[in-house]
Order: structure tokens, then C-alpha cells, then sequence
């Protein structure tokens, strides 16, 4: 498994692995409806085109053989201010893997990646926002240094989930 940067080429793969993800992980909590048009507006090709445009924004893709395994997406600016505790924060925004290919460490490329360019960006706090019941990405989210630090939610068309900002201080701050 190598890592790359994403090109703009890869706007279609990614938006389609994310859709996948995101449909076999989460799919049966939403009305259809909802969950199409969150689709549609999270992980169409063009949103995820402006983003890997986006001079804010790191996407890395773990790819094997040509198949894109996982992505992660970091935004080099704070995603919740009033929760912020250091000074220089970002956002770890997604970190996706392929449903067929979990339990091969892509996660753990992933996110030592997305952490070595948070201390490359001398950022002294990493937040990210996970479900209140994904247990196991709680869990692997802990693993790296990162904790509950307040309760927040999410909202996939008219449901608001309950979602658990975990963020994680960086050595030296």
C-alpha cells in the first residue's frame, strides 16, 4: 500500500469510495430522502474537486495496486473555534476506508500521515467530530492521543446525530 496526495483527477473515486463508506456505515440510520441528498451534497465530484483544490485543505489517498483503499482529508484551520484549546487547531475531516478493505492498517497510514502533517504545520491541537455510537472509531481515535472533549451534532438532512468532538493536544504545546 503507497500513499499520494489526491489530483483532481481523483475526484470521482474518492466521491464514490465516500458515498460507499458512508452508506454501509451509516446508511440504515437515515430516511432515503436524507440520505440522498447529503450524499449529493457531501461526496458529489465537484465538492470533492473544490476541496482537493482548496489551498486549506490536505487530501491523501492510500491506494494498492491501483484500487483506492482510504482517503483522509485534513483542514489546515480550526473547525470548532469555541472548543479550540490551542492556538494553531485543525481538522482531521474524514478519514475513509474502502467497506471490503478495513482491518488492513490503511487507518494507521492514514492518520500517522494526518499527524505528521499537523506537527509539519506546527498545529497544537487536532480535532475531529465521530458518532456518538461508532464505538470502534472511537476507540482507534483513542489509540492516537485523542479524547472527548465536548458533545456536538451532525446533521444528515432533517436527523441531527449526536456526534462526540475528540481532539488530541500535539507534543511541545
Amino acid at each position: 500500500m503507497n500513499l499520494r496526495p489526491a489530483v483532481p483527477a481523483d475526484a470521482a473515486a474518492l466521491a464514490d469510495l465516500g458515498r460507499r463508506s458512508f452508506v454501509v456505515k451509516f446508511g440504515h440510520m437515515y430516511r432515503a430522502e436524507d440520505l440522498a441528498n447529503f450524499l449529493a451534497e457531501s461526496h458529489s465530484e465537484a465538492k470533492i474537486g473544490k476541496e482537493i483544490a482548496d489551498p486549506e485543505m490536505r487530501v491523501m489517498l492510500a491506494e494498492a495496486d491501483g484500487r483506492l483503499l482510504g482517503f483522509c482529508k485534513l483542514v489546515m484551520t480550526c473547525g470548532w473555534h469555541e472548543h479550540a484549546r490551542g492556538g494553531q487547531v485543525i481538522e482531521l475531516k474524514q478519514l475513509y476506508t474502502d467497506p471490503d478493505a478495513t482491518g488492513q492498517g490503511i487507518g494507521a497510514r492514514l492518520m500517522d500521515w494526518a499527524l505528521e502533517v499537523a506537527g509539519r504545520h506546527e498545529a497544537d491541537e487536532v480535532q475531529l467530530s465521530v458518532w456518538s455510537g461508532n464505538e470502534g472509531a472511537q476507540k482507534f481515535y483513542a489509540r492516537y492521543g485523542f479524547a472527548k472533549v465536548a458533545d456536538i451534532h451532525f446533521m444528515v438532512g432533517e436527523q441531527r446525530d449526536e456526534e462526540f468532538l475528540f481532539a488530541r493536544m500535539m507534543q511541545g504545546s
